[in-house]
């Protein structure tokens, strides 16, 4: 008999290039894409299916990691279109982003360039082949996680200094994050909706001059708002309310954008009360929302792990109808916080949460969902034609249907 020895490889492991590091002092191995380097940001998770690149551009994501429920991100790349932030060349938004499976190549006539080296050119931190649906249910069951992203190619980390780094970080309570994400100066905004095979339309001729205080606005809440024919002016978070009022605007716009609304209201509060005593129509979105209850008198308050997705059902009170709606927030009001004279509109079916609010007798509401979509359903785009109605109803107009006729 002839003994044959076999010789095999040995079990070969691909040295992780990514790895995320929870506060806890867990640590999560995966690939990485995108930018390199490490970066302290909160963990939460987006159940959207699509609108990737809206989500992780959108300046309320500041501070944050995305992980995305959805297991394929990249299949349709990036383009220059569906951005949100107000200036691109800064880059605000998401600091990293949590994938479970590697970014392919695109396939969509859109696309103008791959996700991972875009992902790069916005600084944005990438792991993928992590397991998100176990990292979600982390959440869940713990809440939002603050963290330490990192890339390097070569896989070298110092995890000893990683785990410091995410205990130590402070998280996003007490954060104002405005400051950061806000515009630097003034400006005027005329860019109307994206129209399939025309691209984005141009305000022609403006019926309404609307003030927009900039907290971290979304482009498409603006496109909005022009194609109903309004022209926006646009002002940082800390312009003042003798300033804004200066412009003698027919409505008020008070923007989305990231952090804690009690830290970024120490400025912003005493100016949008003067705002509302003006009885100037007004409407906030997001964080606008969460400083207008503040500003009313009400409190708001962090979340166990926050809502983030564009498939959120909310129910309008005003219609008594219910909206499937695109969330992203960390923060929600107290509903048992608000005062007499204000009313609560909205309310998240999920979990009881505050999502609007109206002051009775004065042309003021505001809601925490987005009904700009970007990404996300158009159910609750009736809202800016509500408050173009304030304006059209305080010049002695007649008011526009809420809901355009199919």
């Amino acid at each position: 008999m002839t003994n044959t020895t076999h010789t095999t490889a040995p079990w070969s492991k691909t040295k992780p290039t990514a790895v995320l590091v929870l506060a806890d002092g867990t640590v999560i191995e995966g690939m990485g894409a995108g930018a390199t380097g490490a970066v302290e940001a909160e963990v939460c998770f987006n159940t959207a299916l699509t609108g990737y690149q809206e989500i992780l551009t959108d300046p309320s994501y500041a501070g944050q990691i995305i992980t995305f429920t959805f297991p394929h991100i990249g299949n349709v790349g990036a383009n220059d279109e569906d951005i949100e932030n107000l200036t691109p060349a800064n880059h605000t938004g998401a600091v990293g982003v949590i994938l479970k499976a590697p970014v392919t190549a695109s396939s969509n006539y859109r696309a103008t360039q791959e996700l991972a080296p875009w992902l790069k050119t916005r600084g944005i931190i990438g792991i993928y082949g992590v397991d998100t649906r176990a990292l979600t249910a982390l959440i869940r069951e713990k809440g939002a996680q603050n963290a330490v992203i990192a890339h390097d190619p070569e896989g070298n980390f110092d995890l000893d200094a990683l785990k410091a780094r995410a205990k130590n970080w402070s998280g996003l309570e007490g954060l104002d994050l405005a400051k950061d994400v806000t515009s630097g100066q003034s400006s005027t905004w005329s860019q109307a909706p994206w129209v399939w095979d025309e691209g984005y339309g141009e305000l022609a001729e403006p019926k309404y001059h609307i003030v927009a205080i900039d907290y971290g606005v979304k482009r498409n809440i603006l496109r909005i708002l022009a194609g109903l024919g309004a022209k926006i002016t646009i002002v940082p978070a800390t312009t003042s309310a003798e300033d804004i009022l200066a412009y003698q605007p027919d409505g008020i716009f008070l923007s989305n954008g990231p952090g804690d609304p009690a830290a970024t209201g120490e400025y912003a509060v005493p100016t949008i009360e003067k705002l509302i005593a003006s009885d100037i129509p007004l409407f906030g979105i997001c964080l606008g929302h969460q400083m207008l209850a503040r500003a009313l008198g009400g409190n708001t308050q962090k979340m166990h792990q926050g809502h983030h997705g564009a498939n959120h059902p909310v129910k309008d009170y005003t219609t008594n109808k219910v909206e499937i709606v695109s969330m992203n927030h960390g923060f929600a009001v107290d509903s048992d916080s608000l005062p007499e004279h204000v009313e609560e509109t909205h309310v998240s079916l999920f979990d009881g949460t505050n999502c609007g609010l109206q002051v009775i007798g004065k042309p003021i509401f505001s809601v925490q969902h987005h009904p700009e979509a970007g990404p996300g359903s158009e159910d609750s785009h009736y809202l800016f034609r509500r408050f173009i109605n304030l304006i059209r109803a305080k010049r002695g107009e007649a008011l526009l249907p809420e809901r355009e006729a199919a």
